[in-house]
């Protein structure tokens, strides 16, 4: 760290190494079939959905890996500059910031623990967690998402450390 960087309170960005699988993590998310296919509301709370889906089965996967403990701090922190900023973007003012970020980290955690348990028991186990956290269309079958993250979270099972974090890989 520099002297002008220590003086002026800047740090370099411990969270660059990080930063592709977050992008990737997001484009996924984005990809238009979790909506039109799957039937994924495209809305706020249906985007922030399937961001927390695909983010939380990123997070299962690098739990399980002593490497990735720390990156997935990083990439927790990224995740919640993200929240703020989309927050405050969407006039979220900065005296409640911090209370509706705390609400979307318990939810992430709520999320969490539910696919902790689910995941290893399979689609017919996942499909009902699934209904409860995403926000899908009228009519959706949320047993479509299931067979998604599934198949999500066992290309990231299969995925070496270096990979995941380089964001070397394909949905």
């Amino acid at each position: 760290m520099s002297f002008l960087s220590r003086i002026f309170g800047r740090r370099e960005d411990d969270r660059a190494h990080v930063r592709p699988l977050w992008h990737r993590i997001v484009a996924i998310a984005r990809e238009p079939r979790w909506y039109a296919e799957l039937g994924v509301a495209d809305t706020v709370a249906g985007r922030f959905d399937a961001v927390t889906l695909v983010f939380s089965l990123v997070l299962l996967r690098m739990e399980r890996e002593e490497s990735l403990i720390e990156p997935s701090v990083r990439l927790t922190e990224l995740f919640v500059e993200d929240m703020d900023g989309q927050l405050r973007q969407n006039g979220i003012g900065d005296l409640v910031v911090g209370k509706h970020i705390g609400r979307l980290m318990s939810v992430l955690g709520g999320r969490l623990g539910a696919l902790r348990e689910a995941l290893p028991q399979g689609e017919p186990a996942l499909a009902p967690v699934i209904a409860r956290n995403v926000t899908l269309i009228e009519g959706a079958d949320p047993a479509k998402v299931a067979r998604e993250a599934a198949a999500l979270a066992k290309r990231f099972d299969g995925l070496a450390a270096d990979d995941l974090l380089a964001a070397n890989f394909q949905p």
